[in-house]
């Protein structure tokens, strides 16, 4: 009988990141030229550390991507394409989940419905199957839930059996009706492995329109420790509801009955589009890969504070800040724009 899963943990060792690059037919249509520099960025960062696979539209579409980062991605060998429809570029949301079994690495993909059918979604949540029949990932067996709805950016994880979430957006009915705690609890335990989910029923950001993602709000960042995002402003809406979010942090325990150690990052000021609402930004969305973490940076004086609290977070790690300015245009971030796929999968072109 095979062993129970295990979601690996962002931080353990990566073969490379997905990336699925904007085009015109995109929501991104009306803001591809600023949007194009920061997956170029996204690209050219993650390649010093690790393979990247683009997902693009066609080999036209491909031809234009290779042009934009041959200037930028001198390691050629580390960035691999493959092709496919889609309707967004949130791939951490619809793409294949790293599972750890039997000493081995397996893929598991979840039902996505455009974040509570918000959005149309149709080919977003056929992008994994697409690249596994294109042998993207070689013969790692994938295994599809199609009944159950869940995005990656609603769950963390410890690598060791504990999930961080939100009953905001876990037990939303827009995902999956009559959910609750015990029944989402049960069903990530079939699924990935969780021996405990750690419940935040508190904190929030405006403009997210994912019903409250975790990887906005509070991350692991080794088994003991969780950076969470915070706001001094009392006058901000955000004062409350993120100061009794970490107040349900202080209160979370560890396997062996110890606390958190709690890492506070700042809210960056007010990021509004151009209609008035006010954008989720988060030094929370980063990117942890193979000897660096990718941190959205918003050109603020709040900053050089989160990369300075993230420092103590990854001691280890260079710290690679991109400008995220335009991905919170949508609504998204650097976390939101990629999705790590662990060490024994291979990530092959198409």
């Amino acid at each position: 009988m095979p062993s129970a899963p295990r979601l690996v943990a962002e931080w353990e060792p990566q073969t490379g990141v997905l990336l699925v690059w904007p085009h015109a037919d995109t929501d991104w249509r009306p803001l591809l030229d600023q949007v194009e520099p920061v997956y170029v960025s996204l690209t050219a960062a993650i390649s010093r550390y690790q393979a990247v696979l683009v997902c693009c539209r066609d080999h036209a579409h491909r031809d234009h991507i290779e042009s934009l980062i041959a200037d930028r991605v001198p390691a050629t060998d580390r960035t691999v394409f493959a092709t496919t429809p889609y309707n967004d570029t949130w791939i951490r949301d619809y793409g294949p989940l790293s599972i750890g079994r039997d000493g081995a690495c397996e893929l598991l993909k979840f039902a996505f419905n455009g974040w509570g059918k918000r959005f149309d979604a149709v080919l977003d949540n056929q992008v994994a199957m697409r690249l596994r029949d294109q042998r993207v990932f070689g013969d790692t067996p994938m295994t599809v839930i199609d009944d159950w709805v869940l995005e990656g950016g609603s769950i963390d994880t410890d690598g060791d059996g504990t999930v961080l979430t939100t009953a905001s957006c876990l037990i939303a009915n827009n995902r999956n009706p009559n959910g609750d705690q015990h029944r989402v609890a049960q069903r990530l335990q079939q699924t990935v492995g969780a021996q405990r989910v750690l419940w935040l029923t508190h904190g929030y950001l405006a403009g997210d329109d994912t019903d409250g993602h975790i990887d906005n709000l509070a991350r692991f960042c080794d088994a003991s420790t969780v950076c969470h995002v915070t706001c001094r402003d009392e006058n901000d809406e955000h004062y409350a509801p993120l100061q009794a979010m970490a107040d349900q942090l202080g209160g979370f325990r560890r396997p062996d009955h110890g606390g958190y150690r709690l890492i506070p990052l700042p809210l960056p000021r007010p990021i509004h589009a151009a209609n008035g609402r006010r954008l989720p930004a988060s030094y929370a969305n980063f990117l942890i890969i193979n000897g660096a973490v990718v941190v959205p940076v918003f050109e603020d004086p709040a900053d050089e504070v989160a990369m300075t609290a993230l420092r103590t977070c990854f001691p280890g790690r260079d710290l690679m800040p991109i400008d995220a300015r335009p991905l919170i245009q949508q609504a998204g971030g650097i976390h939101c724009a990629a999705l790590q796929v662990s060490a024994g999968i291979p990530l092959l072109g198409a």
